[in-house]
């Protein structure tokens, strides 16, 4: 299928969209997992630790929604456009959950997140071009790195977290039907080398957003 430019009205919603993200509160119009439970009894090193790891989830979040508006923005295929604007929503609830539960914890967005929008933006509008089922390969194995990467921070989270544990393990759940979305849609699996490229920029990010 042709790729058609992007109108004058779609560049105008993505850079709003964009600003949003970066600078907006975040909603969600579910609830917030864990939102019921009692705050843990954490120590501060186990506060700062689950901080730190939310504020890497965050940026994650910022990430993904620069991914999924970049590759809607270029997709070719109306229903390939759909896949990537209803993961981009889910993903804006995560946003919000993390940003609360960062909050919560007493702990800051990364100073970088501008940056980390404006390059995933771009990357996913690369993805677009590529055509649909090179695009949607693409949401798919980002979703599954995802997933890795939420399994390896409940491995880390402090037990008696509660909340921080159920916003993610509920992430998890969500990130997981991405990915079966995309494929089920035609993506097609990325090569080797491009997986390896995507786990490397994602340790990039999140080493550096654990701090800044």
């Amino acid at each position: 299928m042709r790729l058609r430019p992007p109108s004058l009205d779609q560049v105008i919603v993505a850079f709003d969209q964009g600003l949003r993200t970066v600078f907006a509160p975040a909603r969600s119009s579910r609830a917030i997992p864990g939102d019921e439970l009692p705050s843990g009894d954490l120590t501060e090193s186990e506060r700062q630790l689950s901080a730190a790891l939310m504020r890497v989830n965050h940026t994650g979040e910022v990430c993904a929604q620069a991914l999924y508006q970049g590759q809607a923005l270029t997709a070719r295929d109306s229903s390939a456009r759909a896949a990537l604007e209803t993961a981009a929503r889910e993903e804006t609830e995560h946003l919000a959950w993390t940003e609360r539960r960062l909050e919560e914890l007493g702990g800051r967005k990364s100073l970088l997140n501008p940056a980390w929008y404006a390059g995933s933006f771009a990357l996913g509008a690369l993805a677009g071009l590529a055509g649909d089922r090179w695009n949607l390969g693409f949401l798919a194995e980002t979703e599954r790195q995802v997933v890795a990467h939420l399994s390896g921070h409940l491995q880390r989270l402090p037990e008696n977290d509660r909340k921080s544990r159920a916003v993610v393990e509920r992430m998890r759940e969500d990130e997981a039907r991405h990915a079966t979305s995309a494929t089920g849609h035609g993506g097609a699996p990325l090569p080797e080398p491009a997986k390896a490229a995507m786990r490397i920029s994602s340790k990039v990010m999140t080493g550096t957003a654990y701090w800044i």
